[in-house]
């Protein structure tokens, strides 16, 4: 599904149908109450069709896309229809995430819109399935593909039930940007880049909400640089896009650590293949963390400290030690030393049950404008 929210717009036109048509409901604005200080957060537009009575909840949905597509009817629209969009306005670009049941889409021609749309459309599922006909090729997305869209050319197909997030890009956004998606235009950005923007896009949806509008020149940067690092993967492009990699590749690693956290077999090597990334790009990334084999043994002693601190986990510590990859009750206890200043015994006991810690590190021997960042990363461990 390829679609745009209609910012400012009413949801359903003025008029009746049958003479029981309610009134059109606005969309939500979400801003700061009048007179209170503080940042200013992202305007955001909310649309949900469970708000409205069932006979007109596809009509809503489908006047609200209207602007850029025609949505098929479905069979029965009296039972209603689930739809839910929210828009974050991004001054230059606008990012939502939308919610729908299966339905068929059509893109407009041109000479039928009042003000022809031609923006791309970058969206990634985060579950469900759309398949797409273009001119010159048939494509399927699925969670996790960045799939690219113009709504200026004709296309048409299907989505299934899902949930999707979509990054609406204007065409004279930049220069590099139009260049790069007109090649990639109707096509899945399925390779290892594309796969780094979709995590890139879900980070945006957990963030947009506490972002605020001071914030929105670096965010809009950070975004362009990535999509030329994605959709036209050059030196120059991915060197431009570093520092949003590189917080996007940490953000994968930990997951893919934490899902395999008992996998005695999780090394180097294992995180390298996973996350697409050559050996010394993987060493610079852990470089702050004191190494990539000692961020996953903190990860692992930071779980079990948590065990052992669990009145329900009735394990004998050796076998918590195991389960984490030590198979040494000593090199555990002085690996859980040495992390958190107590013995694994002190903290089953309820002599060192509060939260995990490190012991302070020595910041003398740091120049004064380093010791922030030694002592934040110590943090991070």
């Amino acid at each position: 599904m390829r679609a745009e929210g209609a910012i400012g717009r009413d949801m359903l036109p003025n008029g009746a149908i049958s003479g029981a048509k309610p009134p059109a409901p606005e969309q939500t604005l979400v801003e700061p109450e009048q007179g209170v200080s503080g940042p200013k957060h992202l305007p955001t537009y909310e649309l949900a069709t469970h708000d409205l009575p069932p006979g007109y909840q596809f009509e809503a949905w489908r006047n609200n896309f209207a602007p850029m597509l025609e949505l098929d009817e479905p069979e029965d629209v009296t039972v209603g229809f689930g739809g839910k969009q929210v828009t974050w306005d991004l001054g230059c670009l606008a990012f939502s995430r939308i919610e729908t049941e299966a339905l068929g889409f059509v893109s407009l021609p041109g000479h039928t819109r009042r003000d022809p749309l031609d923006h791309w459309t970058l969206t990634t599922l985060l579950y469900g399935s759309v398949n797409t006909i273009a001119p010159a090729r048939t494509f399927e997305g699925s969670a996790g593909v960045v799939q690219v869209h113009t709504l200026g050319r004709p296309f048409e197909g299907n989505v299934t039930n899902s949930e999707m997030l979509m990054l609406f890009v204007p065409r004279d956004f930049c220069t590099e940007v139009t260049g790069a998606l007109n090649t990639a235009e109707f096509s899945n950005l399925s390779t290892g880049m594309g796969r780094l923007f979709s995590d890139y896009m879900i980070g945006l949806a957990k963030r947009l909400s506490v972002i605020d509008e001071a914030e929105l020149p670096a965010l809009v940067a950070a975004t362009r640089a990535m999509i030329l690092a994605c959709a036209s993967p050059s030196a120059d492009h991915i060197d431009e896009a570093r520092e949003p990699i590189a917080s996007v590749l940490i953000e994968r690693a930990r997951r893919i650590i934490q899902a395999r956290l008992f996998d005695p077999k999780l090394a180097t090597e294992t995180l390298r293949r996973e996350l697409g990334v050559s050996r010394s790009r993987l060493y610079r990334l852990f470089e702050p963390f004191g190494g990539v084999m000692h961020y996953i043994q903190h990860r692992r002693l930071l779980d079990a400290h948590s065990a052992l601190t669990d009145p329900n986990d009735q394990r004998r510590i050796i076998e918590i030690a195991e389960q984490h990859c030590f198979n040494d009750g000593t090199e555990f206890s002085r690996a859980f030393r040495r992390e958190f200043g107590c013995s694994p015994t002190d903290v089953r006991s309820r002599k060192k049950a509060d939260q995990p810690y490190k012991p302070a590190t020595d910041l003398k021997a740091y120049a004064p404008e380093e010791r922030f960042g030694v002592l934040l990363r110590r943090l991070h461990g």
